[in-house]
Order: C-alpha cells, then structure tokens, then sequence
C-alpha cells in the first residue's frame, strides 16, 4: 500500500507536528495571494502574513536568485547590502531608533531583544500578557502562552491579563487602559519584591495573537509610563502588525503612538525568505554588544538583504501601506452587512480583521468558528480562528489583496454561515 504524504511527514519528522485544517492542504504553488493544491485546486490566502508582499514576487524572486548567483556570506566578511538595508530599514521609524541586528526568524529577534533589556538593566525579569505567542527559544517560550515550558514557568516571569473587546479588563473599555497599567505595575512590583528585578515587558503593539482586540486612541499611554518609571525596557513585537499591515502607518507602534524602546521584527520581512531583525537605539545596542558575544552566521547574510530590501521596494512602489488601509476599510465595511445570530463583532486594524462569535448563551462559540474555517477550506479561501477562546475568524491576507478578492472571500463566508450548524 503507497504511502500517503502525511504518513510519510509522520515518518520523517516525528508526531504532532502541526498543521492547518482537518483535511491538510497539500501545496505546490503561490502567486499573488493565491495559492494551489497538489490537486490543482486553488485558494485564496487570507492567513498568510509571510507572503507579506503576495507569494512569489517577482520582484523579491528576481532579487534573491541574483545575489544567490553573485555572492552569500556571512558578516564576518565586509558587505555592502546589510549596511544600504539597515539604513532604509531604520529610514522607516519617525524616532531614535537606528541600529539593527539581522538574525533568521522572530523567535531569535524576541530572544536577543530581551537579552538586551537584561544588558541595559541587569536584571532579569520580564512581562507579557497571558494570552500570546512570541516564539519558541528556550528565554521566550516563558513569555509565550500556547503551552507552557516543561517544569513551568520561570520566576522571573509575570503574565498580565491581556485587554479584550467584549470583556474588558475592569469591566470598561474606557478605562481598560488604566486596569491593564495596574496589572503591570503589580507584576514589577511583585518581580522586585522578590529580588529578580524588571527588565521589560514585550508586546504586539495590536495585540494580535489576544484576538486584535479594539482598542481607544492612547490605550498603552498610562503602561509606558510604569514601565518607564520602574526602569524597564519596551520591546514591540512588529512580526505581525509590521510593515504597513496596519494600514495608517508602517508600524503597530506608530498606530498606538509611543516609541518603544526595541522593536522586533520577522516573517513579512523577507516575503517567504528566513530573515528577521531587532531594531534599537545605540545605547541599547552597545550595552548588548558588551555584555553578549553575539555572532549569526545566516543572520544578515547578501541574500536575506536583497530578499528584504526588495521588500522594501514592492511596498513602497506598489502603494502597499495605503492599499492595506483602503482594503480594509471596504472589507470592514462589508462584513459589517452580514447577518448570523452568533456574530457579535467585527474589528480590525489594516489587513488584520475578523469577526468574533458567541453562541446563544452568550459562549464563546468556539467549536462553530472551527467549523466554520473548515467549511471556508472547502470554498476555496484560507482563513482561522484566534483569540483566548478561538472565537474569532482571523483574516490575515497577502498586503497585494484587493477589493474584487474580499468580495470573493465574503461571498464564501456568507455562504458559509448558511451551512455551519449552530
């Protein structure tokens, strides 16, 4: 008996590692903000935040196949395309933010960001919400919450409640603000009564793995100010909101308005390409550079910095940043119009929205929304669920995605709702 690809995947890599949907999609081809099955079935990606500029530019293709065919190094050796990237790179942020490491992946960018904070402060005790994800290093699964690290998690670690649409911390969205600013403060003061000390708190700035929850104008404000007065560093986690997906600005940062004091940053960096980076000032960067010897062999390397900076170019040469605000707005506007009797919500920030339900007994409908991916599955469109109760469809497409695609995708999902039992 042949096998089949997932027995084989079993075979090779070993049990439980994830994927997408009941029935896995078997890829073989992108473009745009599309893709195709083994089958040749095709889907319209609205998950995918890697492919940030549409699966397989051309522009990124060309870039990366001819400094592959030229040269790649490491930088040990004296190159010029790290030094022309990180100068556009940091060109993008409105403050003082200019010096960068290029590592390979977000997990590695969240890691040394706080191997920085604890460089700046010497201490070793950190903050983030209880409901995120910033990658899986040894140092950052304490602060990621999908499962937690064997033997718990460490003392110098806090989990403050994360903020929330429909249940807001201290029971109001107007002053959700000043509750989440108690909770931190409870958490440093707590970290310094028992000696480890505050050396930051990370956070996506749209608290995008919480579920984006719908947040008013200077939400973090009171936050910055505690974490500032105790010390510490803010490390922004733009993996997800970053590079204009938010639509008004090219920063989730720049949206809530503060400047953080690192910001990290990975997969759309390099459309599909492993590259990734940490972004801070230059007093940030020498206390790391002293008190770290820090070498990545991939990290920064001629391709990853072609790859990125023609990122870089798509997204300004294609209006990309105000395409996400425009998209966004009509495919709010639109999902505003659709009627189902567990819908309770639609929000969203840029090409990062979705659609939150909960059952007649005012449950998260947590089971209906899983239902409801897998029936979008089998339409042909790409989507899923996030939030603490994974209630809440998560829309998450290519930044190239227009109109005639969301029309495409809410034609679907309204057919959907039809059929998905309640």
């Amino acid at each position: 008996m042949k096998e089949t690809i997932l027995e084989r995947r079993t075979r090779l890599l070993g049990p439980n590692v994830p994927t997408f949907y009941e029935t896995p999609v078997h890829l073989v081809k992108g473009e745009g903000v599309w893709l195709w099955d083994a089958d040749g079935r095709k889907y319209l990606d609205c998950y995918n935040n890697v492919a940030h500029v549409g699966h397989c530019h051309p522009h990124v293709v060309k870039a990366v196949s001819e400094q592959a065919a030229t040269l790649n190094t490491h930088t040990r050796y004296l190159h010029d395309g790290i030094l022309d990237y990180v100068e556009r790179l940091t060109g993008k942020f409105s403050h003082d933010l200019s010096q960068a490491v290029m590592v390979c992946t977000g997990s590695e960018a969240n890691d040394i960001a706080m191997r920085m904070a604890q460089a700046v402060t010497g201490k070793t005790g950190f903050i983030a919400t209880d409901n995120t994800y910033h990658g899986n290093t040894a140092l950052v699964s304490q602060i990621s919450t999908r499962k937690p690290p064997i033997g718990g998690y460490s003392d110098a670690i806090r989990l403050v409640p994360s903020p929330d649409t429909l249940n807001p911390l201290g029971g109001d969205l107007a002053t959700q603000g000043a509750a989440f600013r108690r909770e931190i403060q409870q958490a440093i003061d707590d970290l310094n009564e028992r000696g480890v000390g505050f050396a930051g708190m990370v956070l996506c700035p749209s608290f995008c793995n919480e579920g984006f929850p719908s947040l008013h104008d200077g939400f973090l404000d009171e936050a910055v100010k505690v974490i500032r007065a105790a010390g510490g560093l803010i490390i922004c986690d733009e993996v997800q909101p970053g590079f204009g997906r938010v639509g008004s600005h090219w920063w989730g940062h720049e949206r809530v308005g503060f400047a953080p004091d690192i910001v990290t940053l990975g997969k759309p960096m390099g459309n599909g390409h492993p590259v990734a980076a940490v972004v801070t000032r230059p007093d940030v960067m020498a206390a790391f550079r002293e008190a770290f010897s820090y070498f990545n062999t991939f990290g920064g390397n001629p391709v990853s910095a072609a790859a990125a900076s023609a990122v870089l170019d798509v997204i300004e040469g294609e209006n990309l940043v105000q395409n996400a605000r425009d998209v966004s707005d009509y495919a709010i506007a639109q999902m505003d119009l659709i009627d189902h009797p567990y819908k309770v919500n639609v929000r969203g920030t840029g090409l990062f929205f979705g659609m939150e339900y909960m059952d007649h007994d005012g449950n998260p409908a947590s089971v209906f929304v899983v239902r409801v991916v897998e029936e979008m599955r089998k339409r042909g469109v790409l989507m899923n669920a996030i939030g603490r109760h994974r209630n809440t469809l998560k829309i998450r497409p290519p930044l190239v995605i227009k109109k005639p695609e969301i029309d495409f995708a809410l034609e679907a999902l309204s057919a959907a709702l039809k059929v998905v039992p309640l």
